[in-house]
């Protein structure tokens, strides 16, 4: 059995940055996590045994002052910042560059069409309802961001107001371009002379990911992708990988791999490309840390 693990796998530079944070902020003493540093149950756990304790919002009004809270990569909307100020909180922000540059774009575009007559603008938001980057995009406009998912849902947009179009930054290219043409082309079919303001702000580190990720998935015979449960971007990657190769498997940890695989050293296996090899592919997604992935390939070797 080869076995190899994908080198554009692993965590994006905005989750690298927000965990060195926390691991060098923890030796300087008590520190909280305002939700899951990272949609990664395994390293939550680890960060969690260095001491980093992980809050919710509730939390958050009751600590005492001068207690130390993380603002993890995803960002949070100007409300947190306003409760950290009002309960002397001090706030380390580990918020991803690419989404705070985001943020300051939409709550921009906010401020200056806001009270536009005669029609007040849409700002809307390509993005999963709900996700911690997208509270944090619909807080930059007092929470009147629309948030839709796909063309299916055009019917919550006003074709008679200007539309300002945004999206999170991990969602993929290709269904922004579709979904802009699928404004286009409603507008059109309803002779509106509305404006559509399109502003195509996915992160490009992460969506180029996908295609260096199905290539390395067709050149494997079994595919390992390692992802937390918690994590849309991690399903999204391991749907990727599985229209690239049927036999991918997805994990979240070690101890799923005597459930979840096939007989490997059957001989009656079609899973090998030679009769006597068998190549094996471990990849992730951008919440998924290296040495996860590593535990994978140790534990899998050490099967018989």
């Amino acid at each position: 059995m080869i076995i190899s693990i994908d080198q554009n796998s692993g965590f994006c530079f905005g989750v690298t940055s927000a965990i060195s944070a926390a691991e060098r902020e923890l030796r300087a003493g008590a520190l909280c996590c305002l939700g899951d540093i990272v949609h990664n149950g395994q390293e939550v756990s680890r960060l969690e045994s260095l001491g980093l304790q992980t809050i919710d919002y509730d939390d958050l009004r009751t600590l005492p002052p001068h207690s130390r809270v993380l603002l993890r990569a995803h960002g949070e909307p100007p409300s947190t910042y306003w409760i950290a100020r009002q309960r002397g909180i001090e706030i380390i922000d580990a918020t991803c560059p690419v989404v705070k540059k985001l943020q300051d774009r939409i709550r921009a575009c906010y401020e200056t069409h806001k009270n536009d007559e005669p029609l007040p603008p849409q700002i809307v938001i390509y993005g999963k309802p709900g996700h911690a980057e997208v509270i944090g995009l619909q807080g930059q406009t007092n929470n009147t961001a629309i948030v839709i998912e796909s063309a299916d849902q055009l019917d919550r947009l006003d074709f008679t107001r200007p539309i300002y179009l945004f999206s999170q930054t991990t969602k993929s290219i290709e269904g922004f371009n579709a979904l802009v043409e699928a404004i286009q082309s409603q507008i059109s079919n309803l002779k509106s002379q509305i404006v559509l303001e399109a502003h195509d702000t996915i992160c490009r580190n992460v969506a180029n990911r996908v295609a260096r990720l199905q290539d390395f998935a067709r050149q494997q015979d079994l595919v390992l992708f390692v992802g937390g449960t918690k994590s849309s971007n991690a399903r999204v990657l391991y749907n990727h990988c599985l229209e690239a190769n049927p036999n991918t498997l997805f994990i979240a940890s070690p101890d799923e791999l005597e459930e979840k695989l096939p007989p490997l050293h059957s001989p009656l296996s079609t899973l090998h490309s030679q009769p006597s090899t068998l190549k094996v592919g471990i990849c992730g997604a951008t919440s998924t840390p290296l040495w996860l992935m590593e535990k994978v390939r140790d534990k899998l070797s050490l099967i018989p």
